[in-house]
């Protein structure tokens, strides 16, 4: 049985449940509500968690509470006490440079100027996870990208945004399987 980590990012907070950075979030609850699963805070790794067991796999879903630009040590901390290697674990996340309702799959890389994704390839020391991305759309302005992605999105940017969310859960057991290609290909075309 395989060990995974899936780490959705996003704020803790009423203040940011609904807001464009905590799309990682929705994604983790709408696969959390579609298993019946439901999410415990754990000190010891600094976030919200669930665990999704299949036949073949054991995955630990994340939530980390330590606000988007601290993700990594919620990551790192789960990671290491069970061993998962970066690998294994797949990064949910917000993408200003994809349209709204789009999700595309990625292996290792960069962090693209995204402050979560740059704690976690800090505190685990490897950019080879995986990437879940889901695109939040630009704001068309550099200077408006800090507030833009702590507002909430139009009702039409969020049917978008939750229609990828399914598409992308849709793919996650050909993604577990090791079939990434055969995952990116459907996902992508959609």
């Amino acid at each position: 049985m395989a060990n995974w980590i899936i780490a959705g990012l996003g704020n803790p907070g009423s203040q940011y449940e609904n807001t464009r950075h905590n799309v990682g979030f929705w994604w983790l609850d709408q696969l959390a509500h579609d298993n019946g699963l439901s999410f415990k805070t754990d000190s010891r790794f600094h976030g919200q968690l669930a665990q999704l067991t299949t036949t073949q796999h054991k995955i630990w879903l994340i939530k980390p509470l330590t606000f988007m630009n601290r993700s990594g040590s919620a990551v790192a901390a789960l990671a290491n006490f069970y061993k998962i290697p970066a690998e294994n674990i797949v990064v949910v996340h917000d993408e200003l440079d994809l349209p709204a309702g789009a999700a595309r799959l990625k292996k290792a890389g960069g962090h693209g100027g995204h402050n979560g994704l740059r704690d976690i390839i800090l505190h685990c020391g490897s950019k080879d996870f995986l990437r879940c991305r889901l695109g939040i759309d630009h704001p068309g302005n550099s200077k408006q990208v800090a507030d833009y992605v702590l507002s909430k999105p139009s009702v039409d940017d969020r049917q978008a945004i939750m229609t990828a969310i399914d598409n992308s859960i849709r793919v996650l057991p050909d993604l577990l399987d090791g079939n990434l290609n055969k995952a990116m290909n459907w996902l992508h075309s959609q």
